[in-house]
């Protein structure tokens, strides 16, 4: 089995604006998140982005724009050499239905522990609000609640 850091992405990832995060041009890569996650690549640790993209429901964007940002994350990151391993996005919000996929649910984590033989128990996750780690600690898995824009660098001490 495989050990796994989960992290969400606006205000872990990359700077929370405080409105959607859809457009390349408002995209920031936090300080230091790309050197933590090479290193917990190189310490063979599966790195998985789990996200809300309630915008989706809403009708502000299409999936398309989610996706098309997801590849311009893995673009900035390769070019420090260092790569997320899958990313796990809803596109639903309570304003067009309940769904188990949206954190706090937890079926993107059943998903991503299917595909790729997470031991829940010996993995993280990092958010930045409190139903990211209510999703997690829901899977057994060790959180870790920090303020938005927070350096994730401590991770790595944790693997």
């Amino acid at each position: 089995m495989n050990r796994a850091v989960f992290l969400d992405r606006d205000g872990v990832i990359n700077r929370e604006r405080g409105e959607y995060t859809f457009k390349i041009a408002d995209f920031v890569l936090l300080p230091d998140v790309a050197q933590t996650i090479a290193q917990i690549n190189e310490r063979g640790v599966k790195v998985i982005v789990i996200s809300n993209q309630g915008g989706v429901a809403k009708g502000l964007y299409r999936i398309e724009d989610v996706d098309r940002l997801h590849n311009h994350l893995r673009e900035l990151l390769a070019r420090q050499n260092a790569q997320i391993d899958a990313v796990f996005f809803s596109p639903n919000h309570e304003i067009a239905g309940k769904s188990l996929d949206r954190k706090p649910g937890t079926l993107l984590f059943e998903k991503a522990g299917y595909l790729y033989d997470i031991d829940f128990s010996q993995s993280f996750m990092i958010g930045d609000s409190r139903r990211d780690v209510e999703a997690a600690e829901k899977m057994g898995i060790h959180s870790f609640l920090i303020e938005p824009n927070t350096s994730i660098k401590f991770i790595v001490k944790h693997l």
